[in-house]
């Protein structure tokens, strides 16, 4: 009954309200809804940018906090995000009420995917970087692609784009979809075709283990039909057990010496990187854009291996890349105050923070390099990868480690220990520090910094304003001094 009144009610274009509208996707399918022609609210319980800013420039009203006032009058429809849990008073309200309500996935494929030949990318690392590039080579080849992504691309300047073309590329999340339906998203959108940039265990909240996180790109990869194409980066274990039962060809990317689209002469400048691949063991192209990072040398290529298999001509693909820019959060340059380069990196994970590490290695080779981390996603909270933490980090010169995010709501046995990550990092002949809460961070770290240091802020939410607050220290570091030295 609910589902035959929410086609209805699609049909007639009325009023949609999110709950937890600030996450990223979420916010994109908020712009998608009322580009369609919807009535659009949401709510969260905290909006930081980039998302916040997004949301406002659409002029989407978002309420603060969650409170069930926020679904009065009553909305035709409610979305309820993946993160919101019950106990959430606005969805006990929906319950309550009986108010017609669905995912995220379930009406981006019934109002968006259906009818359109669907790319997704999928893996533990590179989505929404990848997802970022093929949809610009697509745009910039005049494809007029719908996208959706999972951050703001800067060539767009935002998450997502509703295209006159025939493709939909989407990021693929292996994250579950809703309190409902712990199935993971991406099995939601029946892709036709599919990117897989690597297979890690992650996401230790609602996955037991490596096997289980395999089960589910298994699973993805059983639904793309014979006609479709997988793209594949050519390392790891768990990405041959994900694909080897594929119905459809599968193309390897990767430096192997056997793959089929193999990356060699990699070059990284102070501003641009270049490398060539080879297809079939010929020489295919030459490639450059302004990223730094071997791992976005492979994101790169598999978008472009795809975006080749879907009819784009190289000339084509090789412009887009040189023009492409980055997304917001990915290796962000935030700030830039008297010397000291403030980056803002999405890190969710040690693999993740480890590249990002390497890339402002090759980008800034003589800088002093700083590790800002807050342990916030659910993964990092736990205790599952904590010496490969420490082994990540330790590419850093200096190491600040803030307190554990809602430490509290993870088992003492499962929380990530910090007084041993710091151990461990002491033990590497490096130093590093706890110190909670980004205040003590930015008092702590402001008087040792000099010109020439990169910091790199490595967390997956706002960090409490961190990214803001150490800029401003430093600005008035430097105000103090100009004062006292023409006094």
């Amino acid at each position: 009954m609910i589902e035959k009144t929410y086609i209805k009610r699609m049909n007639s274009k009325k009023h949609i309200h999110l709950i937890g509208i600030c996450g990223t996707a979420m916010a994109s399918l908020a712009g998608m809804l009322k580009e369609r022609g919807f009535r659009v609210t949401g709510s969260d319980a905290a909006a930081y940018p980039p998302m916040s800013d997004f949301l406002a420039s659409l002029h989407i009203p978002v309420a603060q906090p969650f409170d069930a006032r926020n679904l009065s009058p009553l909305p035709d429809l409610v979305v309820v995000g993946n993160a919101i849990s019950r106990g959430n008073s606005e969805l006990e309200h929906v319950l309550d009420q009986r108010i017609p309500f669905c995912s995220l996935p379930q009406i981006l494929h019934d109002e968006f995917l259906r009818g359109k030949e669907v790319i997704a990318v999928a893996g533990t690392h590179g989505k929404t970087t990848t997802t970022s590039m093929l949809s610009w080579i697509f745009a910039s080849a005049g494809m007029e692609p719908s996208f959706l992504i999972g951050g703001i691309a800067e060539n767009f300047g935002s998450s997502f784009a509703l295209g006159a073309g025939r493709h939909f590329i989407i990021e693929g999340d292996e994250y579950d979809t809703a309190f409902f339906d712990k199935g993971p998203k991406f099995l939601h959108y029946f892709p036709d075709h599919v990117i897989l940039t690597s297979v890690e265990f992650d996401h230790a909240d609602i996955y037991k283990d490596l096997d289980a996180v395999e089960t589910s790109f298994k699973r993805l990869v059983n639904l793309i039909p014979r006609r479709g194409r997988i793209v594949a980066f050519d390392s790891g274990e768990s990405i041959e057990r994900c694909i080897a039962k594929a119905f459809c060809p599968v193309e390897r990317y990767g430096s192997e010496t056997k793959t089929g689209w193999k990356i060699e002469d990699l070059r990284f400048a102070a501003d641009r990187t270049t490398w060539s691949v080879l297809h079939d063991g010929r020489v295919w192209a030459d490639f450059e854009f302004a990223l730094a990072g071997e791992y976005n040398v492979w994101n790169a290529t598999a978008a472009a291996v795809m975006a080749y298999g879907c009819g784009i001509p190289l000339g084509a693909i090789q412009q887009g890349l040189r023009s492409f820019h980055s997304v917001k959060r990915r290796l962000e340059v935030k700030a830039q105050v008297h010397g000291v380069t403030i980056i803002d990196d999405f890190a969710h994970h040690p693999t993740a923070i480890a590249g990002t590490l390497r890339a402002l290695r090759g980008r800034y080779p003589a800088a002093r390099l700083w590790a800002i981390l807050e342990p916030r996603s659910n993964t990092l909270r736990r205790n599952v990868f904590q010496s490969a933490l420490a082994q990540s980090l330790r590419l850093a010169d200096e190491v600040v480690i803030a307190g554990v995010f809602k430490s509290e709501s993870i088992p003492a046995a499962e929380r990530l220990d910090l007084t041993a990550v710091s151990a461990d990092l002491e033990r590497e002949g490096k130093r590093a520090r706890v110190i909670t809460g980004a205040d003590g961070i930015v008092a702590t770290i402001v008087p040792e910094l000099r010109s020439g240091d990169v910091v790199a802020i490595l967390s997956n939410g706002g960090f409490e304003g961190i990214y803001e607050k150490l800029p401003a220290a430093l600005q008035a570091v430097q105000r103090q001094a100009s004062r006292v030295g023409s006094s």
